[in-house]
């Protein structure tokens, strides 16, 4: 694996003060999957009553435990459940070994917790094709289960990483009429990223009283908001897995807009804390196309700009070029009009209508692209379609870490 020797100057500034969820607790262990001296493994128990909600990778190769995952995701919730993670292996296109290990790990997590296996939900990330040593991992779950900790959720986001320079959590309350609701998320992720979903993990809990499938249809609304709207270098991953937990502590309805509100702040918050975490990245750019004949069709557009190697390389090297972003929109696949396009770097307006805008001038964008922080805006002039998506530039950083990936 490469080594990551500095954190993203993306990053927020500290990792939050996330809150204890009742109903949720966790634990960590050095299991040597493939790191040493660190942890790789996390156990989350959710007690009898919690309801679990997700959403996968649509990968046709697509990794044993995500598949395992979707089979379980709606299941009877009477019983308690568990999520366990590992960093260092993938167990993706690994074959029948990689429904065993899973099967070995949910049967151990079963037996040790006290659930039915069907309500154990695992995950696994780092490297594709060599077979998951689960034997390292069963051997660790009764250790694990006996340091449960209901406080110990930034732990747990420490262990899931594998290329990330930080780890990743946000939180967020909802003042409900039955009372107050927590939600505490944590995420990894740094490359692979793309939208359907990610290479990226994420696991969200709260004390809100909701039905599986009423948090089921809400986090599907959610992600297409959120995880599925940023990208870092277009490559869609085996092993993608967001699952949401809500243990219905609190006893407070949770199918309610203020609610739906605060939990899609803090998926957000994760998404763009992934992109911020891009291998290499030393640019956040968030990407907005208005006009489109529907909002499909703005998506499609704000994703092909993020995507072209050719508009991250000159968002990294600082150059407002903007002729690349007509360059996207035109091979997009998705209509267009040439001579009704406008584009804006921050508030700069660089094209109007099909040309270069008459005040533009170069050292203006030039400006805008020394942000670290930047925003681009192309309006088609077509429709009433919008979205936003969002991306980091692409810098010799990403291929250095990529090419020592397994090394």
């Amino acid at each position: 694996m490469a080594k990551i020797t500095s954190v993203s100057p993306l990053a927020p500034e500290r990792f939050p003060d996330l809150p204890v969820i009742q109903g949720a607790r966790f634990a960590t262990a050095q299991a040597s999957v493939k790191y040493k001296d660190r942890t790789d493994v996390m156990l989350a128990i959710l007690d009898p009553g919690s309801v679990v909600a997700g959403a996968f990778t649509r990968s046709a190769t697509r990794s044993a435990n995500v598949l395992d995952c979707q089979a379980k995701i709606g299941l009877s919730d009477e019983a308690g459940a568990a999520i366990i993670v590992n960093s260092g292996n993938s167990n993706a296109f690994t074959g029948r070994a990689g429904d065993e290990s899973v099967k070995a790990i949910c049967e151990e997590v079963a037996s040790v917790a006290g659930i039915p296996a069907t309500r154990v939900f695992t995950s696994s990330t780092g490297v594709i094709g060599e077979r998951l040593p689960h034997d390292r991992i069963t051997a660790k779950i009764a250790e694990l289960h006996g340091a449960l900790d209901e406080t110990a959720i930034s732990n747990a986001a420490r262990a899931i990483m594998t290329t990330d320079t930080f780890p990743k959590g946000a939180t967020a309350t909802a003042d409900l009429p039955g009372g107050q609701v927590r939600i505490a998320g944590i995420a990894k992720g740094s490359g692979m990223i793309a939208p359907d979903m990610a290479t990226m993990l994420v696991y969200i809990f709260t004390d809100a009283k909701l039905a599986q499938a009423d948090l089921q249809a809400m986090v599907t609304r959610l992600n297409d908001k959120t995880f599925n709207c940023i990208t870092v270098d277009s490559d869609t991953s085996t092993s993608d897995t967001l699952l949401v937990a809500a243990t219905g502590a609190s006893g407070v309805d949770g199918n309610l807009p203020a609610f739906e509100d605060a939990l899609h702040s803090v998926m957000k918050d994760l998404a763009h804390q992934v992109v911020r975490d891009g291998e290499g990245a030393t640019k956040f750019v968030q990407i907005t196309v208005t006009g489109a004949l529907n909002d499909q069709d703005a998506k499609t557009h704000a994703l092909s700009v993020a995507n072209s190697p050719l508009v991250k390389t000159a968002i990294a090297g600082e150059d407002p070029n903007w002729g690349r972003v007509v360059m996207a929109i035109g091979k997009s696949g998705a209509p267009a009009d040439r001579d009704t396009l406008s584009i804006r770097f921050g508030d700069v307006r660089v094209a109007t209508n099909g040309w270069v805008d008459p005040g533009y001038r170069e050292e203006q964008g030039a400006a805008v692209m020394k942000q670290q922080e930047i925003d681009m805006t192309v309006d088609l002039g077509m429709g009433q379609g919008t979205a936003t998506v969002w991306t980091c530039d692409l810098t010799h950083g990403y291929i250095t870490i990529n090419a020592d990936y397994r090394s």
